[in-house]
């Protein structure tokens, strides 16, 4: 049957009223339809306000022992302690695993308010009673998470961070000296560093096709603030026998494009000697649209061109151990005989003069004709009558060469015929 309170009130008193404590045991449901007090400092006309359980006592504990002898069934004890026994232990309210040994959880007395907090909704907020998503903390300072190895399973201890402010969100290598290896600022725009289901990583892009995509901006190696699309500064290379970059194909015995340089005009490499006052400050290697290859710096201009075709003009002197020049009769047609004579008169016609070049200085002084002149007299070289090639005047001098030698030799024979006739008369007269 069931008990009203004031059965209970009235047996409870006789019970403590006897010589030795004795249990006391009800076979039957209890109810008590106002407040219940339990523990040695319970008092007569206590005040429960709007408690309706009240454990009162030095040591409070509440246990759920589990009778459950069955292996199939569960049958772990369980505790809610609230404070420590011994002088000088914690104020905390905890769950224990009383038949494992374990404190899985503990609150200290002093826990800010929604220290934890769970909504309708399972989130769960740490500081806030607002959780928005699955796990929602808030702090007035850098609210952060850290994830520590201990090294209780046989791993190095290793502790990292995981935290953000008003300046940035980070990830922290406490162990490492609490190094910032991560950073996002806030502002940062969309896909600033994205990684596909691929492995591909696009920098200001979802879409990256290779392996590393920037969409725009600059790029810095060594630097923090790049001055243009890729800027590698190095400040550890001393000599010729290192590079800053190095594009390397290890694919043996194959033709491979290492670098390629791209623009819908003329392209370009610039190379620059930042020393204090250097005669020359740069370089450029570049092609034209029509194919042009050349070598330009900020003293002398556009100093070598090689076009299409191969033909080579450059502004300044050509010092060479050798030159060959290409005189293969199987690389030659449309033979002619010329007139050698008539080669050593139109020589006799050609002006040569002492000049210098009007890039050089005036003590280089040199010995030669004029192109249009040579041009002139020959009509060498097809329609160029600014150059003289050197196989032309090479062949022109040669040309003379044999017609003064047929001349000499003439003239000698002629001596010798004169001298002869000389020698008879003499021989004549005696």
């Amino acid at each position: 049957m069931n008990m009203q309170l004031k059965y209970l009130l009235a047996v409870i008193p006789l019970a403590l009223s006897t010589t030795a404590n004795a249990d006391v045991v009800h076979a039957d449901d209890v109810i008590i339809q106002n407040s219940a007090c339990i523990g040695f400092d319970c008092v007569n006309n206590e005040s429960f306000g709007f408690d309706t359980l009240r454990l009162k006592e030095n040591n409070l504990r509440i246990k759920f022992d589990d009778t459950s002898s069955t292996g199939s069934f569960p049958s772990n004890d369980w505790q809610l302690t609230a404070n420590d026994s011994n002088s000088g232990g914690a104020n905390k309210f905890s769950i224990e695993d009383i038949t494992g040994g374990r404190v899985p959880f503990t609150v200290l007395a002093g826990a800010p308010t929604n220290a934890m907090y769970i909504n309708s909704n399972g989130n769960v907020g740490l500081g806030t009673n607002s959780p928005v998503l699955d796990l929602h903390l808030i702090n007035g300072n850098t609210p952060a998470i850290r994830l520590e190895q201990d090294g209780s399973s046989g791993f190095s201890a290793q502790t990292w961070d995981i935290g953000s402010n008003e300046a940035n969100f980070f990830i922290r290598d406490v162990t490492g000296g609490s190094k910032l290896p991560f950073k996002i600022v806030p502002g940062a725009p969309n896909n600033s560093l994205y990684i596909n289901a691929s492995g591909n990583v696009g920098i200001g892009t979802a879409s990256p096709s290779g392996k590393l995509v920037v969409a725009s901006g600059d790029v810095g190696f060594g630097t923090t603030s790049p001055s243009a699309r890729l800027h590698v500064i190095d400040s550890t290379s001393a000599n010729l026998s290192s590079s800053s970059v190095l594009v390397q194909n290890t694919n043996i015995g194959k033709n491979a494009v290492l670098l390629e340089l791209s623009n819908p005009g003329n392209s370009y490499l610039k190379m620059t000697n930042t020393e204090a006052s250097p005669t020359v400050a740069y370089w450029l290697v570049g092609t034209r649209q029509d194919g042009t290859f050349s070598l330009t710096n900020n003293v002398g201009g556009q100093v070598f061109i090689v076009d299409s075709a191969g033909n080579l003009t450059t502004k300044g002197t050509v010092t060479a151990n050798n030159v060959l020049l290409t005189s293969d009769m199987n690389k030659k047609e449309n033979f002619q005989s010329i007139n050698g004579i008539e080669i050593l008169s139109a020589i006799s016609k050609l002006a040569i003069s002492k000049w210098n070049y009007k890039s050089q200085n005036a003590s280089e002084q040199h010995i030669g004709p004029m192109a249009q002149d040579f041009y002139q007299l020959f009509g060498l070289g097809g329609n160029d009558d600014k150059h003289i090639s050197a196989i032309d005047s090479a062949g022109v001098s040669l040309a003379a060469i044999q017609a003064l030698y047929d001349l000499n030799l003439k003239k000698d024979q002629q001596i010798e015929a004169l001298s002869k006739r000389i020698a008879d008369l003499e021989n004549k007269t005696k």
